[in-house]
């Protein structure tokens, strides 16, 4: 008899569960989100341009997301070094695919730059950006994940 813990996040390659690729794409929103937002709301109060402002908030949206999962292998007794690489080949794909998206949908959304904190514009502009974001990069964290790579090296550590 297996003794071993079941553990549904991990899977033989080849395969993935839509569930932990939704679980992947969720842990990846909440990092990009709380940077990209820190980085639009920064931005947009010091009346930066678009490009300043947008840079800022991909920058941290990629902290955010990078260190979430490297508190995360930390906990786990993972090394500095051995997380720093963990958190890097977790999330660079998810991350930029993430952002890539949202950025897109913020810049071509007519106003949503130029947009003050408190309009509804930049907010639905922003929000609107991270869902439509979510679902373009929830079947690729799974793809990834099918094929060992992305979220799947961060369950080793666990």
């Amino acid at each position: 008899m297996d003794h071993t813990p079941h553990h549904p996040e991990r899977h033989p390659r080849g395969q993935a569960s839509w569930g932990t690729a939704v679980k992947a794409t969720l842990h990846c929103l909440t990092g990009c989100a709380i940077g990209e937002i820190l980085g639009m709301v920064i931005g947009t109060a010091l009346a930066w341009g678009d490009v300043p402002t947008m840079v800022l908030a991909i920058g941290l949206a990629f902290l955010f997301g990078y260190s979430f999962t490297l508190f995360a292998v930390l906990r786990g007794g993972l090394g500095l070094r051995a997380a720093i690489k963990v958190a890097l080949a977790a999330d660079t794909v998810s991350i930029a695919v993430m952002e890539l998206v949202d950025n897109a949908i913020i810049a071509l959304t007519p106003g949503a730059m130029e947009a003050h904190l408190t309009a509804g514009l930049f907010w639905s502009a922003l929000l609107g950006g991270f869902a439509v974001a979510f679902l373009i990069t929830t079947p690729v964290n799974k793809w990834m994940i099918g094929r060992g790579k992305g979220h799947a090296v961060v369950h080793a550590h666990h």
